[in-house]
């Protein structure tokens, strides 16, 4: 019996290259888009996180505060340290500071301008992310009007 000698080309037509290069650019033209909308939604979604950390927290201080809310002055240690019923801030927990702390640290804003602050005030600074007021108990995200998610929601109004 005699082998049959006859060569295999074993490489790609140009056709078979070209057909895989269009379908891997149609997969890219789809992915690519709503990866990047995937991280624009995971920084709303953490303002969204962060401001319920620190909403549920000012809420559980004036709880066990009969109703008052942190002053715009001591806000922040309100929320990270020991306090007695009267608001009175302590470091450590001893038998009359027995509330708190309501949050372990406060979180970084996640978005716009001021992302990265973690300050806490009534009014705008350089290195505050989170606007408070005093007589309502409300926070929110130190944003400008401009600053919005991609349906057009001021983070401000988050």
């Amino acid at each position: 019996m005699t082998k049959d000698t006859k060569k295999t080309n074993r490489g790609f037509s140009l056709l078979e290259l070209v057909v895989v290069v269009v379908i891997i650019g149609i997969i890219a033209a789809v992915a690519i888009p709503r990866m990047s909308r995937g991280s624009a939604g995971a920084a709303d979604a953490a303002l969204s996180g962060n401001l319920a950390v620190l909403r549920n927290a000012v809420d559980l201080y004036s709880v066990e505060h009969n109703g008052a809310f942190p002053t715009k002055e001591n806000v922040s240690n309100a929320l990270l340290k020991y306090s007695d019923s009267g608001g009175v801030i302590a470091d450590d927990k001893d038998t009359t500071h027995i509330y708190g702390p309501y949050v372990r640290r406060i979180p970084p804003l996640p978005v716009g301008l001021r992302k990265g602050c973690t300050g806490i005030s009534d009014t705008d600074a350089n290195s505050v992310g989170w606007i408070y007021n005093e007589s309502t108990g409300h926070i929110r995200a130190n944003t400008t009007d401009s600053e919005t998610d991609a349906s057009g929601t001021k983070y401000s109004e988050y």
